[in-house]
């Protein structure tokens, strides 16, 4: 076997370094390896992980922009993922949005609290349940984001002074044509169902007087 010493191979004449077919170039001491300027820290076993790579650059340049944070943990998680995902979770069970579906289980909407206030305008994105308490004569404004088909209820009790009244914007519709009259008494509590057929039409009806 040929020893080769020496500190400095200069290639930048055109010179070219060959290796024959079955030699091995052997570096004892990679301290002083630089790529492109950039020192070469990894060991012989490091670099040997390439050698069963088969990805081509297009598929190894998906990787630039991951964020340096991110573990081996976390990559793992889309291990086993396809195109057909959809189709994958549909195995487990989980419920699709645009598909009909039979629930096996109870499902519920929170109910979201509105602020009394002299004008009550309701944003129906928020929820399909609401409550309030009022302290204020009021008025339901016609709602934002109203959207044909949702549906849901409002429940409104009287607070400690009772007397409040409620007046409704033109988007509520209730049978024959007039809004209910509150129950006035002091924590009494009032429930209107409504449904929203369009977007100015919002047809509901009332229960009164349940305390």
């Amino acid at each position: 076997m040929s020893t080769l010493k020496t500190n400095t191979i200069d290639t930048s004449t055109g010179t070219t370094i060959t290796i024959p077919t079955g030699k091995v170039l052997t570096v004892t001491d990679n301290s002083g390896i630089s790529i492109a300027g950039t020192a070469v820290s990894a060991t012989a076993a490091q670099l040997n992980v390439m050698a069963s790579v088969t990805s081509t650059a297009a598929e190894l340049n998906v990787l630039d922009g991951i964020p340096a944070g991110l573990t081996a943990t976390e990559l793992g998680y889309s291990d086993g993922v396809t195109s057909s995902i959809q189709t994958q979770l549909g195995t487990k069970g989980d419920a699709s949005v645009g598909t009909a579906n039979n629930w096996t289980a109870g499902q519920r909407g929170e109910i979201t609290a509105l602020t009394s206030a002299a004008t009550i305008t309701i944003d129906m994105a928020d929820s399909n349940n609401f409550s309030v308490t009022l302290a204020h004569n009021a008025t339901f404004a016609n709602p934002s984001n109203d959207t044909a088909g949702q549906s849901g209820s409002i429940f409104i009790t009287q607070d400690g002074t009772g007397s409040r009244t409620a007046s409704w914007g033109t988007d509520w519709e209730f049978a024959g044509g007039t809004a209910p009259t509150l129950t006035t008494t002091a924590a009494a509590v009032d429930r209107v169902d409504y449904i929203i057929k369009s977007g100015t039409s919002i047809q509901a009806v009332a229960t009164l007087a349940y305390a």
